[in-house]
């Protein structure tokens, strides 16, 4: 018996002990700092301390002494080190082995890209961002540079909030009712359908007289009132008042959760399920913005080229959310809230990977060349905005040489959107929608609000009986999604064409990864090995400027010819699984790939192997900002494939999937052009249980993005082999692709485990 133990490993065994399955005397190796004065305990037999000398930073193999162990028995382990120096701890392996001739430095050569520290130094992926995280903002060099970033951005904002493609528009159904004429307004009670049995309430104000009229929507943010919050710090009725004396068309509504729109829980509802399939309160207020100006374009006098929209704290998030989706809206006043150092701190502001590498100042930049206000308060996280998040998205109306319609004020204040922000909205508003550019034409006016029993909606009024509770809701959006996946599924060449068209970016955006190009790959050498058959080449693979650490070896073999095919094996416990430790040699896999005439790249796909940590995916909305780990993988495996295909002496590259990898490369595979053959161990998943995606697959909007029915469809007409396909495996979908790209003998499907030697047979046939 050889085992090799790493640092989560030796933990483990320092904890509970360890056991052999074989008689016999062991020798016990440690991989240590030099100076750390390791003692090492193994069933009550001391051994002398090892790497005894002068502190220093490298690592090194000493054998620390031998023990006689039993077969089942089990045997306590304890370890003693110094501290390095700063006080830092040292981590270490242990090896044992009862062979004479085992060296765990020939092991480390097929196993390890870092062999004399623990390495990788730092992979950014590990360090967690939240809402607070700063952020270091773009620059652009084009137009065309941010017209692409900007046509990113609304992708991502739509995957990630369940609305790619775009849902149906179902009939809104609006009553409009209860009618107050007042001087210079009128103001009625408003309640529609944004989708089948989901309401919209609030409230409409309309200026005295004949239009056309521009119309604004006013999403109200986290004022404990609503739409009827009405204080010193923010009146939602008076900002409508007003702006409907002055010529607008407002309407208020609520947020999900508030007043009359309670058929669900304000921060409270949603979990891992909803996660996948990218139903959360942010995708619905978006939705239910988008409605409201599909609303407002159905009421009397409505200009279609004058549509505004304006919002405070959380109701600026449903603003500039709106604004960057949706052309329609033609200005925005954005009010305290767009900020490079603070995202948004609740629930509704928040979905899965929707800022894993963009912030809200892009998004509220995505109104460019359209008119912009931003209002700021020296009391709160926009107290930067003149400096910084204003500069930002002032150069990218520059690019248009439209930086007249971007305008900032800030006000000495804490959170607010009190008189000075409103009457600076409304000066706003007055200038690009009524033509009139003088602000005191526009200071607000005394107002009286009206009681809350004339302005609710469910006063006297019964609420729809066919209005969706929360189960409800989420089986119609599941149902809903799961409806437009069908009617989009490929059954000829050009169905197939479009469904890449439409799914592509889904399944792209919600794994939040890219195909990078040649130039953005980075490959540091390391150093190499010679075998009889092959060299090993140590690499640390990533995306430059990105921040990745991919430990690799390439196993190239003797003598190396142009043209080499190359194989990326991935396998769930990282490269060291490929190798035989106890001999320091290429394992099985990796010689039959070897003798076949190929190189074979394998890497610790992200928290694997060398770069196995605990990641605490916990904090506030830890998936908003931080990539999952499967979708971490999938990445590597890009970032991997990339680098081989941008060698001259690499041939074709293939790509192998082992175990609980394959659902992993059956993903990366369908993002990529490079891959030649998948051959894919499918290892009898579920893929049909949600509950397998919510604990071992994990990415926010999956399920709806059409997780590995989307992705088989993507990869026909390439060939692939899957094996050991499990409950649930979408066969009919891959099926239909490939008959619907003309090449149904490039899929070989089986829910049997197939043997090595088939597998190698098929991905190396000529």
């Amino acid at each position: 018996m050889t085992q090799i133990y790493d640092q989560i490993q030796l933990g483990e065994l320092l904890r509970r002990g360890g056991a052999v399955d074989k008689d016999g005397v062991y020798s016990f190796w440690l991989w240590a700092p030099q100076g750390s004065q390791a003692g090492l305990n193994v069933k009550g037999q001391a051994f002398e301390p090892t790497h005894t000398g002068a502190p220093a930073s490298w690592y090194s193999w000493v054998r620390a002494g031998q023990v006689a162990l039993k077969q089942g028995q089990g045997f306590p382990v304890e370890l003693r080190m110094n501290q390095l120096q700063g006080g830092e701890s040292a981590s270490c392996f242990l090896a044992l082995s009862a062979e004479n001739n085992f060296d765990p430095r020939r092991s480390f050569e097929v196993t390890r890209v870092f062999q004399r520290h623990p390495g990788p130094a730092l992979d950014q992926r590990w360090t967690v961002k939240d809402g607070d995280t700063p952020w270091t903002l773009r620059t652009y060099a084009s137009r065309t540079a941010w017209e692409r970033r900007a046509a990113h951005i609304r992708e991502r904002l739509l995957v990630s909030l369940g609305l790619w493609p775009q849902p149906e528009r179902t009939p809104l159904k609006p009553r409009i009712f209860g009618r107050l004429e007042r001087e210079g307004y009128s103001v009625e009670k408003v309640c529609f359908e944004s989708l089948p049995g989901f309401l919209v309430c609030g409230n409409l104000y309309r200026p005295a007289g004949k239009g056309p009229f521009p119309g604004i929507t006013s999403p109200h943010g986290h004022w404990r009132g609503g739409r009827l919050e009405h204080s010193a710090d923010c009146s939602i009725p008076g900002r409508c008042i007003n702006l409907a004396r002055q010529g607008h068309v407002a309407f208020a509504y609520d947020m999900v959760g508030y007043l009359d729109s309670d058929q669900l829980r304000h921060r409270r509802f949603g979990g891992k399920r909803e996660e996948l399939w990218g139903i959360g309160l942010m995708g619905l207020q978006l939705w239910n913005s988008i409605r409201s100006v599909d609303f407002l374009l159905s009421v009397e006098d409505v200009d279609p080229e004058r549509i505004g929209c304006t919002g405070a704290s959380g109701g600026a998030t449903q603003a500039f959310a709106l604004t960057a989706v949706d052309e329609r809206v033609k200005a925005s006043a954005l009010v305290n809230m767009v900020s490079a150092h603070m995202q948004g701190g609740c629930t509704c502001e928040n979905q899965g990977h929707l800022r894993v590498e963009m912030n809200n100042v892009e998004v509220a930049a995505c109104m460019a060349p359209r008119p912009l206000l931003l209002v700021s308060a020296t009391g709160d996280w926009s107290c930067d905005t003149p400096e910084v998040e204003y500069q930002a998205i002032r150069k990218i109306y520059q690019l248009y040489g439209a930086e007249e319609r971007v305008s900032e004020r800030q006000f000495d204040a804490g959170h607010n959107y009190h008189q000075g922000s409103r009457e600076a909205m409304y000066a706003f508003f007055g200038k690009w929608f009524l033509g009139v550019d003088d602000p005191q034409r526009f200071l607000e006016k005394p107002f009286a609000v009206e009681k809350r029993e004339d302005l609710l909606v469910f006063v006297g009024q019964p609420r729809p009986a066919h209005a969706l509770d929360e189960a409800g809701l989420v089986k119609a959006l599941v149902e809903r999604n799961d409806k437009q996946l069908q009617d989009l599924k490929p059954t000829d060449g050009p169905s197939l064409t479009r469904f890449k068209k439409a799914m592509a970016p889904a399944l792209r955006h919600a794994l939040s990864v890219s195909q990078p190009a040649a130039e953005e790959v980075q490959a540091l050498n390391l150093g190499r090995s010679r075998r009889a058959a092959c060299v090993v080449q140590r690499l640390l693979l990533g995306r430059r400027e990105q921040g990745e650490q991919i430990p690799a070896l390439w196993f190239l073999p003797r003598p190396l010819k142009p043209g080499t095919p190359a194989v990326l094996v991935i396998h769930p416990q990282g490269k060291a699984a490929l190798a035989d430790e106890r001999r320091g040699q290429p394992g099985p896999l990796v010689a039959d790939l070897l003798a076949q005439g190929r190189s074979v790249l394998a890497i610790d796909a992200f928290l694997t192997g060398e770069g196995r940590v605990r990641r605490e995916e916990l904090g506030p909305h830890f998936s908003t900002y931080n990539q999952s780990t499967t979708a971490c993988r999938v990445q590597d495996m890009l970032t991997a494939l990339a680098y081989l295909d941008s060698l001259e002496e690499v041939g074709a590259v293939d790509l192998l999937g082992l175990q609980e990898a394959g659902p992993w490369c059956l993903l990366a595979r369908a993002l990529t052009p490079v891959v030649r053959r998948a051959a894919i161990d499918f290892n009898f998943l579920a893929a049909g249980d949600e509950q397998v995606w919510a604990e071992q697959l994990f990415v926010p909007a999956i399920r709806s993005a059409g997780d590995l029915r989307t992705a088989l469809a993507l990869g026909a007409p390439g060939q692939l082999l899957v094996h050991q396909a499990g409950k649930g495996f979408p066969e009919d979908w891959a099926k239909q692709a490939y008959r619907a790209a003309g090449r149904e003998g490039h899929l070989v499907l089986s829910g049997r485990r197939m043997k090595w030697e088939a597998v190698l047979a098929w991905l190396t046939a000529e």
